[in-house]
């Protein structure tokens, strides 16, 4: 009786794991090898799910090896909880849109793009997340951008590193917000929360 128990219990934590880790599974959208981005896919790479109430999630890879010091940044305001209740308070369509504006920013890093002397050939096409900045080179803080639309003007002059792999539909639903003439969007959206996975990844 005492075995059989014992298997039981074995069995059905095995069922609960297995059915936890099903629903911890990130799901990438199909055809991403059409993506300018799509080389740049490792299985290694951080993953972040940037969770926006009231329209889902956008789901982004970092590229580590091409844009460490950037990705870091990132990646430190998120898992320290800095992004929570944020908004994307600048909305351009058929351009971007930016938020990651934080009220304690951390000092300014140092753009990694080509005119600021470091090799980053991400270019910025659709579903690219990149740092913005001032006019000062090395300005960039907290608030990013993702491409709306291809954006060649921009390559070489701001630090992409990242890409979608899912959320191209609450991409589009936000970009197509009616603005101010701030380009403020008249719905606020706001970040409930940024999930870190690091896949093994370690920063600093």
């Amino acid at each position: 009786m005492r075995k059989t128990l014992n298997i039981v219990l074995i069995l059905l934590t095995i069922f609960i794991l297995t059915s936890c880790n099903k629903n911890n599974v990130i799901k990438y959208d199909d055809n991403l090898e059409e993506l300018e981005y799509y080389k740049y896919l490792k299985k290694d790479n951080p993953v972040v799910e940037i969770i926006i109430k009231d329209f889902g999630t956008i789901t982004l890879e970092l590229f580590k090896d091409e844009v460490k010091y950037t990705v870091d940044n990132f990646l430190n305001y998120a898992i320290n909880g800095d992004y929570k209740n944020t908004v994307f308070h600048r909305i351009i369509k058929n351009f971007m849109i930016q938020g990651g504006e934080v009220s304690n920013p951390k000092d300014p890093i140092k753009g990694e793009f080509n005119s600021n002397g470091y090799k980053n050939d991400i270019k910025h096409t659709v579903g690219v997340i990149s740092m913005a900045r001032t006019n000062v080179a090395n300005s960039a803080t907290s608030q990013f951008f993702i491409v709306h639309k291809n954006s060649p003007h921009l390559n070489g002059l701001y630090a992409s590193f990242g890409g979608v792999v899912s959320g191209f539909d609450v991409l589009d639903e936000i970009a197509n917000l009616k603005t101010n003439f701030n380009d403020y969007p008249l719905k606020e959206v706001i970040i409930k929360d940024i999930k870190v996975h690091l896949n093994g990844y370690k920063l600093n």
